[in-house]
């Protein structure tokens, strides 16, 4: 058995204790300063961010509100939350299509651009089974590919 003793190891004890704590203290902090973030932005704390544990709150805030929340991006709103969609339909995730349809038709999405999201989710989700399952070769399919977007380019030029 270990003895900590004198000033050595009361020393050496408070210092264990502290590298225990200050961690802690360190991730609550930043999921606080996250959680006043948020619901300076949105009005409230949704649960979604109180499923995280502690340490992921301000990177997952951070992730969210530094690109899906930014106007300053390449997407606009409505192009993220329709690819939002359209991903959501593929995973599939009742959760996530709710809230990008919702969220598309704040951005201005129309119900014809939401289906039309959807519709090129399923296309794609088709696509990709057949191309895969079917065992395409790859450097076939991207010479055509290649082939088949020059020749429209020249067409419409």
């Amino acid at each position: 058995m270990l003895r900590l003793t004198g000033k050595t190891g009361l020393l050496a004890l408070a210092t264990v204790a502290l590298l225990a704590v200050s961690p802690a203290r360190a991730e609550d902090a930043s999921a606080t300063a996250a959680y006043k973030d948020i619901q300076a932005t949105l009005g409230s704390v949704p649960d979604m961010f109180r499923t995280l544990p502690d340490v992921a709150v301000a990177g997952a805030w951070a992730e969210i509100k530094g690109v899906q929340l930014n106007p300053n991006t390449a997407l606009n709103g409505k192009t993220k939350e329709l690819m939002g969609l359209a991903v959501a339909a593929q995973i599939p995730c009742q959760y996530c299509i709710y809230f990008h349809t919702l969220a598309a038709k704040a951005n201005g999405a129309s119900d014809e651009e939401i289906k039309e999201a959807v519709a090129m989710a399923a296309i794609v989700r088709h696509w990709s089974t057949m191309l895969n399952g079917s065992q395409v070769d790859f450097a076939t399919f991207k010479k055509q590919t290649d082939e088949l977007l020059a020749a429209a380019k020249a067409k419409s030029q």
